[in-house]
């Protein structure tokens, strides 16, 4: 039987972050060995995975990266169970290293499937749910390149990426204000291209009916229903919304106050809950 001391404990804790007793009954049962030692809580975490699979993980932290020359970036949401583990400090740290590890990914699976110090990151999360007692699991996974990228993190709860069309002067803080707008109003798409058809069609559908029962003829009721379909779009497109640092403007108007060639060429949102 091998003399397990506290050194050996402590280490192991750094190398998995399991708790002080879990480390020292895993060593124990694997005689000293740290290799086993490790596989063992890797077991127990694959158990409490398996256990936790039909809970809901609304809770966690969002995080944004975005590379050096702001050229792409990377929004991820890690998700947990509950506030209090999304608020902990070694959770925060390892949606942090996460997404910085994402932004060499287009998709989330390949990012599951990359290493994390010695093991895939999906078998470093079912680890991590061992140790925390929590189902966790990356939830959202959004890309976005362009020729300036920013982006905004409310609150760890919501983390949007915004790309304008030029790295201009000023990029960086225009490109951070409509982050923000698409964090605060969460538009449905870019502008009326990006919604899909059939939502326009059912808005259609809605405005005419409104109309009827309110007694419009129904010779009215199309151009009537533009103008609402319009209305729809202000609402719901990011372009097209008020900007609301200054509702005088819409956000199309307001990049063109930065540079008059200036436009917003995408954006993604991830969000909690």
């Amino acid at each position: 039987m091998a003399t397990i001391t506290a050194a050996d404990v402590n280490k192991l804790r750094t190398i998995t972050g399991a708790g002080m007793m879990d480390c020292k009954k895993a060593l124990v049962e694997a005689d000293g060995d740290f290799d086993l030692a490790i596989e063992n809580l890797r077991k127990k975490g694959q158990k409490v995975a398996a256990n936790r699979s039909d809970r809901e993980s609304t809770e966690g932290a969002a995080i944004a990266v975005v590379n050096a020359d702001n050229t792409a970036a990377v929004a991820i949401t890690l998700n947990c169970e509950t506030d209090f583990v999304g608020k902990n400090e070694g959770f925060v740290k390892l949606a942090t290293d996460l997404a910085n590890q994402a932004l060499n990914f287009a998709t989330k699976e390949e990012l599951l499937a990359s290493d994390f110090g010695g093991i895939t990151v999906a078998e470093k999360l079912i680890e991590q749910t061992g140790v925390i007692g929590e189902k966790i699991e990356v939830g959202q996974f959004e890309r976005l390149e362009g020729a300036f990228v920013g982006s905004y993190v409310h609150s760890g709860k919501i983390a949007t990426l915004v790309a304008l069309s030029a790295n201009v002067a000023g990029a960086d803080e225009a490109a951070k204000n409509v982050a923000m707008q698409a964090a605060a109003m969460n538009p449905i798409a870019l502008d009326e291209a990006g919604v899909d058809a059939s939502i326009i069609e059912k808005e259609v559908e809605i405005a005419k009916e409104q109309l009827r029962a309110e007694g419009k003829p129904e010779a009215m009721l199309d151009n009537i229903a533009k103008g609402k379909i319009q209305r729809f779009y202000k609402d719901n497109t990011l372009v097209n919304q008020d900007y609301i640092k200054d509702g005088s403007m819409s956000v199309a108007a307001y990049v063109k106050t930065v540079d008059g060639g200036l436009t917003v060429a995408g954006f993604k949102r991830v969000a909690l809950g």
